[in-house]
């Protein structure tokens, strides 16, 4: 026999808007980003080298640290723009950024010994900006109302006066 289902065990499954997914999305990437830095410590050498000047056979220097910095700022100001910029503004904003990160997640695995570490590493990065470009890209666009198209000059909507 066949019962109804109880509606008020049932979860709420609304609708997360698109800036909430990007910027959802955006820290994820991030904790890869940083995570995958912070283990690469213990890649065996990996700390000699920087104890004695070097990372990525490039000396350590303050313009090679300004030059990480810039690189991580990118994804990490990503998270706020997501959420801050205008709609268009975030959806162009985010296509150009995630292609070029793109690349660049790929050019961090170059030359690297542990393949699988960081070709895992790279893979789930590039899962992750293909979401952001497929969320960026597919973007819903609002259908005008005739109430939101009838707007003065200061934007608030023209009201019709209503005849009894």
């Amino acid at each position: 026999m066949r019962t109804l289902r109880d509606n008020t065990t049932a979860l709420d499954d609304s609708r997360l808007p698109v800036r909430a997914k990007l910027v959802a999305a955006w820290t994820s990437f991030m904790f890869l980003y940083v995570y995958v830095d912070i283990l690469g410590f213990f890649v065996p050498g990996k700390i000699d080298d920087i104890l004695v000047g070097v990372v990525f056979e490039y000396d350590i220097s303050q313009t090679l640290l300004t030059a990480f910095l810039t690189l991580m700022a990118i994804p990490i100001l990503m998270i706020v723009l997501s959420a801050m910029l205008p709609a268009r503004a975030s959806r162009i904003t985010n296509l150009v950024v995630a292609s070029v990160q793109v690349p660049y997640a790929a050019f961090n695995a170059v030359g690297e010994s542990w393949t699988y570490f960081y070709g895992l590493a790279v893979v789930l990065e590039v899962i992750v900006l293909a979401v952001i470009l497929r969320l960026a890209w597919t973007w819903p666009r609002r259908t005008a109302s005739p109430a939101t198209t009838a707007t003065s000059l200061d934007r608030e909507p023209l009201r019709t006066q209503h005849h009894a």
